[in-house]
């Protein structure tokens, strides 16, 4: 059987990543997992613990940053681990997701060696740098898994082939698509979170717009203390313009926010499951709290492209919006928006590479015209 490594660096992304590799070692083939970026920093939660949890699969830890480094010393430090491991270890393909540094690196090194290569969740749009670095990474790699037609459409409008793009849905939300496992109560207990009625934040920073990180924080951060509802809070990844997100939520009244650094990803689903809204700037709030039929605030620019449920509101910078969604949108629930699947992607995934033409495909690329 053919070799596979999976490549993570957030929590994220391995949430994403996590049913294909499970999926994958179903079918037999040989399954290792390349663990670094935040899974291996302890202000992040050491989420790499998580990787670990999956039986049957080897995991490789490589430390590719310290607090503080610039996106582009973290990119080549992973580089420079990544190409070390897979001259040494020789995967027959490497998968990995996004837009991230991380999945950036992968990119480079695979299609530099001639390593076969997949890229989950290309073809998508959100205006900032991590457009950039997705589009990058659609062109170096060899086969797209992608969540949607209209992301096939983009991928093949960059010149990859018709044959080599593959819809399978979004991952993360196959597993959002079957019990949890655990109870909301356990969650509660094992989260010390103290509330039963409650909104989910996650504000990530927007890498073009470090000089204002502070300022929509603090805008966003005051609608929710003044609505007087009770908020869990994920902190924010390791992009420039964390520490001022940080430094506004360190000011929250710990009474009815509840801050973590990361959770289960199963701990997590149950949350947002029973959750009265999700309001930030994280992808799960256009993509898996609609699939779940949460409301969700859409805020600032982090996401402004993406795909928009009618369950979505989208607020630039305009705190009236934001507090008329938390009157109105509060504990209103939504029919199901598949737009980005149906909970199915892992077994679409295994279908492809359980066939031929991925590992029949050519290594050098070439561009196509036409499609």
């Amino acid at each position: 059987m053919r070799s596979i490594l999976f490549v993570t660096g957030t929590r994220a992304d391995f949430g994403k990543l996590e049913p294909l590799v499970v999926a994958a070692r179903e079918e037999g083939f040989p399954v290792s997992i390349f663990v670094t970026g935040m899974h291996m920093l302890e202000r992040y939660g050491m989420t790499k613990v998580e990787v670990h949890r999956v039986p049957g699969v080897t995991v490789h830890e490589f430390l590719n940053q310290r607090p503080g480094d610039p996106l582009d010393t973290i990119l080549s430090k992973t580089v420079v681990g990544l190409s070390d491991h897979c001259f040494e270890h020789r995967p027959d393909l490497v998968v990995f997701h996004g837009d991230r540094v991380e999945a950036l690196a992968c990119a480079l090194v695979c299609a530099t060696n001639y390593i076969r290569s997949a890229h989950i969740e290309g073809g998508e749009l959100s205006g900032t740098i991590d457009e950039s670095f997705r589009h990058c990474n659609s062109k170096l790699a060899h086969h797209h898994f992608v969540s949607s037609e209209e992301a096939a459409r983009r991928v093949m409008a960059l010149g990859e082939p018709k044959a080599a793009v593959h819809v399978i849905g979004s991952p993360e939300l196959d597993l959002h698509s079957r019990p949890s496992g655990v109870t909301l109560a356990e969650v509660r207990d094992r989260y010390r979170i103290p509330f039963g009625d409650y909104g989910i934040c996650i504000f990530h920073p927007v890498t073009s717009e470090v000089g204002t990180m502070g300022e929509q924080a603090r805008l966003l951060f005051d609608r929710l203390v003044a609505s007087r509802r009770s908020f869990v809070v994920i902190a924010p990844n390791n992009d420039p313009g964390s520490d001022a997100i940080r430094a506004e939520i360190d000011a929250l009244p710990q009474d009815r926010f509840r801050t973590l650094p990361s959770m289960r990803f199963s701990h997590f689903s149950e949350l947002m499951k029973n959750a009265a809204c999700m309001v930030g700037n994280s992808s799960a709030g256009v993509r898996e709290a609609p699939f779940l039929g949460i409301p969700s605030l859409d805020f600032g620019t982090r996401q402004k492209r993406r795909g928009r449920s009618g369950s979505v509101v989208q607020v630039v910078a305009d705190g009236a919006s934001i507090d008329r969604f938390l009157r109105e949108r509060w504990g209103r629930r939504h029919d199901r928006d598949a737009a980005f699947g149906d909970g199915r992607a892992a077994s679409r995934f295994v279908g492809v590479l359980k066939g031929r033409r991925l590992w029949a495909s050519a290594l050098q690329k070439s561009f196509t015209d036409g499609q």
